[in-house]
Formats: structure tokens, sequence, C-alpha cells
């Protein structure tokens, strides 16, 4: 179905009745908001569920904005960017364009895995995109964004236990104007934008907006002189306003983007020993430190990305009353493919991915407006997503020699025997043979659906009481059909060793005798000293990393859960003075059920439990064993990971007088079961840390000590911790600090306008962000790798009263170097990668606004 019949589809649904629909997870508060001008007070949003126009000191609720105005003036160009502004808010970019983790007060994740739904939601006028590779495109034009941080369930449903990213764009207009912009920067960075707007009839406006994004990358490939962490996006968007009367109108918008670009620059951070194994057969590494941003691969990565997507917006106020209506269609497609092994070897030939969602949603809303104490919001909302998932990695042309020189030569010298007890064809392919690997093919559907309130009661003049709840009922169904052709992979190296005449237990009388004890489990050589009582092929056993798969569904295994859940949020509000507003609050928060869409989903301990049936143990009973649905090498793990539950207790301060502002939060929030998604070198590990919390307090003040100076400080203090988290990959990290979350991170800002002549004006801006020493990781063993980050930004521009503008900026302009992540390198023990900040940009840049 093209787009146009989806948008026509929208329309017909948006006529639905209210008793028809269901749930709620959009950002009610920002779609029938009036469009500010760049000159607009900074401080001033539409966030509320009574949908009342309040100031960021009256909104009762914690929450950063960053106006249109001051992320031109900052030259952010993406979401990216956006974290240099907002302390708060962390977002890393991970191996492809198409995987970006969202971060706030802490909590995160998303990457890595279709299957698994972000912590933080992130959502464009109103319509939730669903996946980070939908959400990750150059922003378009904007009005502000809005980082909503703590749970927002209640309102936001069930993908914001963490936090909402919401971005506002203008809306169409009835005056002709728009603005056209061009810049050029280092690296032959192009970023060229235009819009429009205008009416077409008395009631009836449009707008049409568009840009590209382009740059040389940062990253050199030493093996052919190519770069890599390249720009090369585009983006096209167009609205319709339709007000047919005075108490009607129609928004439609339709969007679309493109990512075509080679990314991202991955280095060396610790050559481990492994190393010399991939210099063995040819392969490089380079050991110059990964701040030279030149590393060897065997190909350029692929990331191409589309997105694409219609909505249409009803509103209708019915005087003292208002019903608005949001229904969208989205697609993401994104086709990867890396050199996953991240050196001039074919150790990993190919690992591709090429990941299609769909999704559909449909939000209806009630809400009041009385003139009395009491007011409310009463809505409903439906989700519907699929997802095909298709991912490939094979073994490279040097895979068999280099797992050979990890084994000292035991790999080769050691097949013709194995291959003769296992009972291998001679047809099939050598070990670690070319081509080989694994092949998966998920689908993925979900539907759920919320509904959702709020109230609010002015006790007294001033002092007001809101209560919200949300219930959400999410269901998911999962199929696989996966399929491993390494030929290696597929052989037990227990029953190997028990037709090569080793026994299953040690005699009676034996050196080191135990009733746990036995010879075929017992790698070689035995430390009691006992070499002919051990098994001298499963020293190999690492080399087995693509195991065998159990497809979903099966006979034991259904591939569906299904979660529901009520949360709700409580606050009491005082307006103390004209200029001094509290709040207290308490907020609970939900996201269902997370699948893992992967090779490394595996049955659950409760299911399967691992083990040769050959190893002479007594092997537990499971089910999956009993329906004979075991095969060679089959491990458990997890399927999914379970809903997270999140709680906040927040108390508030805001306060503005005429030349100073500042807002103050004080917050103690946890995620039971926090769902998180690990890279442990030849996979990802998905489990729940059975409770996470953090204690902290954010700031945020501006000063304007005279007319033309603004000066802003932005603060944010986190204690962030692991209650309880004993089944990680890194053993029991309870009560131990999550890695990666700096305790201090601060925003320091500052613009001066300086007026010229005839109407002219020169404007100054500087911003620096500050992030704390932290520990990357919540590996022990890599302690030793920490970051801090200390980025300026400035820029300079003339603004001249015809509309034309003038600038010249730079961004991390001291030119900081520091890691953004690591990660075990891939089929590479006991070696790190990791992924270097991006170094200095500057430009310029020319813009005039009619």
């Amino acid at each position: 179905m093209n787009l146009g019949n989806h948008l026509l589809k929208a329309a017909m649904l948006s006529s639905i009745s209210i008793a028809s629909l269901s749930m709620g997870s959009v950002a009610f508060a920002q779609d029938n908001t009036p469009q500010a001008s760049d000159e607009a007070d900074e401080n001033v949003i539409i966030v509320t569920a009574t949908k009342r126009e309040q100031t960021l000191q009256e909104v009762p609720v914690a929450v950063s904005v960053t106006s249109s105005a001051a992320i031109e003036r900052s030259q952010v160009r993406d979401l990216k960017d956006l974290q240099t502004l907002v302390p708060s808010l962390r977002v890393s970019q991970l191996q492809s364009s198409a995987n970006t983790n969202f971060i706030i007060r802490g909590f995160g994740n998303g990457a890595n895995n279709p299957g698994i739904e972000g912590s933080v939601g992130v959502f464009i006028d109103g319509v939730y995109r669903s996946r980070s590779s939908s959400a990750i495109g150059d922003l378009p034009n904007l009005q502000r964004v809005e980082v909503l941080r703590g749970p927002q369930s209640t309102l936001f449903g069930k993908n914001a236990s963490a936090g909402v990213i919401s971005i506002v764009t203008a809306a169409p207009s009835y005056e002709y104007g728009g603005s056209a912009e061009i810049s050029y920067g280092n690296r032959n960075a192009i970023v060229a934008k235009a819009d429009i707007t205008g009416p077409i009839s008395d009631n009836i406006a449009f707008s049409l907006a568009g840009g590209i994004n382009k740059a040389d990358g940062y990253g050199t490939n030493l093996t052919d002189g190519s770069k890599t962490s390249e720009r090369n996006r585009w983006n096209a968007r167009a609205q319709l306003l339709i007000e047919p009367s005075d108490s009607f109108k129609l928004r439609f918008i339709g969007d679309y983007d493109k990512i075509d670009e080679n990314c991202c620059f991955v280095g060396n951070v610790f050559a481990g020993p492994t190393a010399g194994a991939i210099r063995a057969v040819g392969g490089k590494i380079n050991s110059g430190g990964i701040f030279s941003y030149q590393e060897y691969y065997n190909f350029a990565s692929t990331n191409d990305i589309t997105n694409r997507g219609v909505s249409m917006q009803a509103d209708y106020d019915l005087g003292s009353l208002s019903l608005t209506s949001i229904t969208a269609y989205r697609e993401s497609r994104s086709k990867t493919n890396a050199d996953s092994d991240f050196t001039s070897a074919d150790v990993i030939g190919q690992n591709r991915g090429d990941v299609d969602i769909t999704t559909k949603t449909q939000e209806l809303r009630l809400a009041s407006d009385f003139d009395g104490p009491f007011n409310f919001l009463l809505g409903g909302y439906y989700f519907d997503e699929s997802i095909n998932n298709k991912q490939a990695l094979t073994l490279g042309r040097d895979a068999r020699n280099y797992l050979n020189a990890l084994a000292s030569g035991a790999f080769v010298s050691n097949e013709p025997l194995i291959r003769a007890l296992a009972g291998v064809p001679s047809s099939a392919a050598p070990f670690g043979g070319q081509g080989q690997g694994r092949f998966e093919d998920w689908d993925y559907n979900n539907k759920a659906y919320s509904v959702f309130g709020t109230a609010d009661l002015e006790l007294t003049d001033g002092l007001v009481l809101t209560g919200g709840f949300n219930y959400t009922k999410d269901k998911k169904n999962v199929a696989s059909n996966t399929t491993v052709t390494d030929v290696f992979s597929k052989i037990d190296l227990i029953q190997v060793a028990g037709a090569a005449g080793v026994p299953a237990v040690i005699p009676t009388g034996g050196a080191g005798n135990t009733s746990t004890l036995y010879p075929r489990i017992t790698a070689c050589p035995n430390r009691n000293g006992l070499a002919s009582l051990c098994n001298p092929f499963l020293g190999l056993a690492a080399f087995q990393f693509l195991p065998q798969f159990l497809n979903l569904p099966n006979a034991v295994e259904d591939g569906r859960t299904s979660d529901g859940k009520l949360t709700y949020s409580g606050r009491v509000a005082w307006e103390a003075t004209d200029n001094i507003n509290l709040y207290a609050s308490y907020s609970t928060g939900f996201k269902a059920t997370s699948w893992n869409l992967s090779i490394d989903s595996r049955p659950f301990v409760a299911d399967f439990v691992a083990g040769s049936p050959s190893q002479g143990a007594p092997l537990a009973a499971s089910a999956i064993r009993t329906a004979g649905l075991a095969t060679a090498n089959l491990t458990s793990g997890t399927r999914y990971a379970l809903p997270e539950e999140a709680t906040v207790m927040e108390l508030g301060l805001k306060a503005k007088w005429e030349r100073v502002a500042f807002n103050l939060t004080v917050f103690d929030q946890s995620i039971k079961n926090f769902q998180g998604n690990s890279f442990i070198g030849t996979g990802f590990v998905l489990s729940n840390a059975g409770k996470q919390s953090v204690k902290g307090i954010e700031f945020d003040s501006s000063v304007n000590p005279i007319d033309a100076l603004q000066l802003r400080v932005a603060t944010v203090y986190l204690d962030s911790k692991y209650d309880s988290y004993v089944g990680s990959q890194f053993g029991d990290l309870s009560g131990k600090s999550v890695g990666g979350i700096p305790k201090w991170s601060t925003t320091l800002g500052a613009t001066y306008t300086a007026p010229l002549y005839d109407g002219a004006s020169l404007i100054l801006n500087t911003d620096y962000h500050f992030e704390s020493k932290t520990v990357m990781n919540d590996d022990p063993s890599a302690a030793q790798y920490t970051r801090s980050v200390k980025d300026l930004g400035a820029a300079v521009t003339l603004r001249l009263d015809s509309g034309l503008q003038f600038s010249l900026w730079g961004r991390n302009l001291t030119d900081a170097q520091y890691l953004t992540v690591i990660f075990p390198s891939v089929v590479q023990s006991g070696s790190v990668s990791g992924y270097p900040s991006a170094p200095r940009t500057f430009g310029a840049s020319v813009k005039y606004k009619f």
C-alpha cells in the first residue's frame, strides 16, 4: 500500500468514535500548541495534561526545553548533538547509523536489537518513533525539543519508563515566509536546508521543508584510504493545515528521510593476545592509538536507511471540551553490513542486517477547559507494529587459519580425527571454511492498547492536585527461521571424546575423584595431572561460537508474551508566589517485554538445561529435551527480558524574576527488571537487572545581567547503582555503580547580542559541556577504561534587518578526545575495541529568512 492510500486511510480512521479506540503513548501536551517565533521567550512551553499554556516555571514537570533559536545558535545538527545542551541526556552512536542509544538520568537501551524497545520514547509531533533507526535523522523545521525526565508512562504509555524526547515542528502559517541556509565546514561538510510556508486559501495553509547533510568521514581505512564516519543524509517534509471552521482543523504531515553512509569508525583500544594470530594470517591492526582515527577494514560499511510516514491530526473545539485524534503510519527500512572483526584479516566475512519496521498508531483524547476548579483529560491509544529482521554473519577467508593459529595448530591437525569420530561426511565444508555462518529470519508483531487519563483539582487558589492513570495491554508474537551452516559448531565434542575412548567417569580410586568430575567434560591438561583422563578436544569448544539454534515457535515455546499493567501518578503543585512554584510528585512507569531477535536468543533454563547426552553425568530433565528438540551444543539463556517497572519521587522548585530564572529538581528513581543488553565479544546477553536506581539533583538557570547578555548553567548529579543484579554476564553487580554514567554533567552557556546599525545585530554564543570521569562499562576487568568529557562550542552571527545572517561556528573547538563506548573485540578474546569522540568541526553558514 502506498503512502497516499495510507493517508486516505488515516483520514477515515480519524472519524472512529472514542468508544472503539484504545491506549496512550503519545505526547498529548504538544499537539495543539501555538507556534512560537525564534525571538520568543525560550522559557515558554506548553506541556501540560490540561492543555493550558504555561511557562517553564509554571509547569510542574522535570523537563528541559531547547528552542529552535538555541539549536540554531549552537549548530546542533541531529539528536546526537543535543546532549551537549541537555546534561540529563546522553546519546551514544554505535556500530551503524541505525543504532543509537538514548539515555536519560542513566537509564536507556534499545539499540543493537530491533526486538528491544527503548526505555526513552522519541516522539515527533506526537507520533512515536519506535526504534532508534527511525529517530536519528536530521532535525526537521523545529519549534522546540523537550526532554521529559523520569518515567512518563501516564501520558506516554509503555515506551517511556525512563523518559521522553519530544520534538515539535512548526505548523504551516497563513503568512508567507520561509528560510534558506547553506553551511560549509571542514571535511567538506555541506549542510543545506530550506523551508517555505504560506496560505493556499483563506482556510488552508501549507509548508514544505527539506535539507541535505554531507561530510567526509573523520576515520580512515588504511587498507584502501577510504573514509568512515561520514555524513550523507537528506530529508523532505510537507504539511497541510486545513481549518474548515473556527472549531475544527486538520493537520497532515508527510515526511521522508534517507541515510546512505559509511559509518561508524571503530578503532583498536587494546590489542590483546589474539592480535598475534590476526597478524599471523596477514591481518593488520592499528596499535598507534584509537585517536589516530585510523584502522584496517576489508570493506566499507553499508548503512542504507530510509524512514517515511504520514500522520493526520484532527482537533475539534466543543467549547469547554476539545477532541483530538492523531493517526499515523510509518515505515523504517535499514540495510547494514560491516567488517565486524575491524581488522584487515578476513575473519568475519559479512555481518549483514536487513530490518523492515511498519508501525500504525491511533490516538484519541478528550480534554476539558472548565472555568471551575476541576479539569480532566481522557483518551485511548492503539499501537500495531510488525518487524521483519534478517541477519547474516559469515566466516571470511582467513577464519580457518586464524582459529588454527589461536589453537597452535590443533584446530586443523585434529580435524580429520574429529570428523571421523563425529561421522561428518567428506562432502561437508572444512572447519572454519569461508561462507559458513548463521542466517536469521525473524517475524515480530506487537499489538498494544491503552486507556489513560489525568485530572486536576484546584484545592485553593494556586494549589493544584493532579492524578493520572494508564492501563496498557501489550501482546507480542515472535517467529524465527534461523539456520546455522558452520560445520564445526554442530559437533558434540563430548560425544567425540567418548568415541575416542575417553571414559565417562574417573575409575574408582582415581586421583581427584569426586562425584561430579567427569573426564569427557574436563579439558586437557587436567588440573590434577591426569592427562589420560581428560577430553583432548574440549579446548576447541571456544571456536564453536555459532552454535545450533532452536527456532520459535516450537512444541515447548509458543513465541508469545502478553503483559498488562496499570501505572499511575500523583502530584501537588503550589504557586507559592508570583515568582516561585513548588511541586512534589510520585509516578510509576512501565515498559513491556522486549524480545531478543538475534542468534543470542536462547531457551530459558526453565525449559532447557544444557549438556551433552554423552557426558556421563546425569542430565537434568527439561521440557525441550523431553520433546526431542535438543540439538548438539544447544545452550540456554533468555528469549526475552521481563517488563520494566519504574518509580520516581520528585521535589521541584521553579522560580523566575525579571532577570533570573532557575529550576531545581531532587529525585529518587528506580527501575525493577531493567532490561540490559550487553555485548560479550561473540554475541549479546539480554537480561533483567533486579533493580537499578539513581538518586540525583538537577539544576538549570539563566541570568540576564544586562539586556544584551544571557548566561546559562545546567548541572546534573547522579548517584546510580545496581541495587540487585545477580545474573549479569559479569557476575553479581549488586551494590555497584552503573558503568558509563557520570556523577556530574554540566553545560555552561552564554549569548551576547550587540545591536549594530540599521537594525543589524551581532550575536556571540558559546556552550561548554562537561562530564566527570567515569568507568566506561560494567565489566570489572575493564575498570581501567574511563571517560570524561570537555566539549566547547561557539558561534558568531551577524544578523541583518533584511533577513540575511552570516555565521562562523565550531564544535568541540578544544578537540577533546574521549571514548564514547568500548566493547570486547569481535572473536578476539582479551582485545578491546571502541568508538572515539568526533574531532573538531568548524565552518561558516549563510541564512536568509523571509
